[in-house]
């Protein structure tokens, strides 16, 4: 038995907002209803993800513990974009251990993260190819923050995609692999 609630905001979020969900990335609150489960009268937020075509219920109740968050602010995602200019930190531990920080960090729905995962495992033409699961965690990363950013910017994917690209080609080593056989000049030029 669903009846819809009258009242549009709770906690803090409203219906027809977008809202990143850690696990799941940037979402719509569609509206907000209550049900009756095992007795207890909860109060949901029933929540879309168009593009993995995923309806979500979280109790209202539950969304700060589970780290539901209103779109990144504008600084955040300046400096999101930001991180993808510095240079690739990668650790000299195991694959295995590595993957799993990379997940952490991509489901903790923290934009800075996930841009940090994007950096980190970006190559460009010039690189060597990367294994499968370092391409699935590099895509999962860029999907969340391209979903995110075109949210925040109100522009489509594919400029979302656009804008992150450019910054990753701004990093340091990057425009070393781009411009090798290049002099000085030419590189400062560039």
């Amino acid at each position: 038995m669903t009846t819809p609630k009258k009242t549009q905001t709770r906690h803090g979020f409203k219906t027809n907002e977008f809202i990143v969900y850690p696990a799941h990335g940037v979402g719509q609150i569609v509206r907000i209803e209550e049900q009756e489960i095992a007795g207890y009268k909860l109060e949901l937020f029933v929540i879309s993800f168009a593009k993995d075509k995923m309806t979500l219920r979280v109790p209202t109740s539950k969304a700060a513990s589970v780290g539901m968050r209103k779109l990144a602010s504008p600084d955040i995602v300046k400096k999101s974009l930001e991180t993808l200019k510095g240079r690739a930190r990668i650790k000299r531990t195991m694959w295995s251990r590595r993957a799993q920080e990379y997940e952490a960090k991509i489901n903790s729905g923290d934009l800075i993260q996930i841009a940090e995962v994007v950096r980190d495992l970006f190559r460009s033409e010039s690189q060597p190819e990367q294994s499968y699961s370092e391409r699935q965690l590099y895509e999962a990363a860029l999907d969340r923050m391209v979903r995110e950013l075109s949210a925040v910017e109100d522009v489509t994917e594919t400029e979302a995609a656009k804008m992150i690209e450019a910054q990753l080609m701004k990093a340091p080593t990057r425009n070393k692999a781009k411009t090798e056989g290049t002099t000085d000049e030419q590189e400062a030029a560039a």
